[in-house]
């Protein structure tokens, strides 16, 4: 077993998160893990994304070649299209349609959908409507890691006591919205296959 993630995103977003649910579940299964991350200086609306790359062999480097990605994971449309030639040809990238508008030229959005839209393999999806039905919009990059989860190779019940891990220290409640989130983006993933 093989996977290179890109994780993309903007400060505040969570993307940090969702490479800490992947990585706990993938040492869970026992692989192999190595990740690079850019934080976007500790501002929110910097740009942020982290290098994710999982084996069931020994890794040598934790910086992905161009080309090779296997998925792109974002929580903003415009910042999944900064990293496509990272992708490989048979690549995914599964993202929010909802931009995080923090630049004056932000491109329209319809636009920067098109663009994904015309790529081979992608999952877009609503994460913020799908986390506010969840119990809060800022579950978001948990359904984005559910939408996901399908193409990670990794056990769905790893990944959902990851996320139960990550957020056991602020409460039942928290741990039960982010689950529902993740299943939520699961779900529709598993629909548009």
């Amino acid at each position: 077993m093989k996977k290179d993630i890109i994780l993309a995103g903007v400060g505040g977003q969570g993307i940090l998160s969702i490479a800490a649910c992947i990585g706990m579940a993938a040492l869970d299964e026992g692989l192999h893990l190595k990740q690079a991350e850019v934080h976007g200086m500790s501002q929110r609306g910097g740009a942020v994304q982290s290098h994710l790359r999982l084996s069931s062999d020994p890794i040598a480097s934790d910086l992905i070649p161009e080309g090779s990605a296997d998925l792109i994971i974002s929580v903003e449309p415009m910042e999944s299209l900064r990293y496509l030639p990272m992708l490989s040809r048979s690549g995914w990238i599964i993202t929010s349609i909802n931009p995080f508008i923090n630049i004056p030229s932000y491109p329209v959005i319809e636009l920067v959908l098109k663009e994904i839209w015309n790529q081979p393999h992608y999952i877009t999806i609503d994460a913020d409507a799908i986390a506010k039905e969840s119990g809060s919009v800022k579950a978001a990059n948990m359904v984005i890691l559910g939408a996901a989860a399908p193409l990670l190779g990794l056990k769905p019940s790893s990944v959902e006591k990851a996320v139960e891990n990550l957020f056991a220290s602020k409460g039942k409640d928290v741990v039960s919205l982010n689950i529902k989130a993740l299943n939520e983006g699961r779900s529709y993933a598993l629909k548009h296959l």
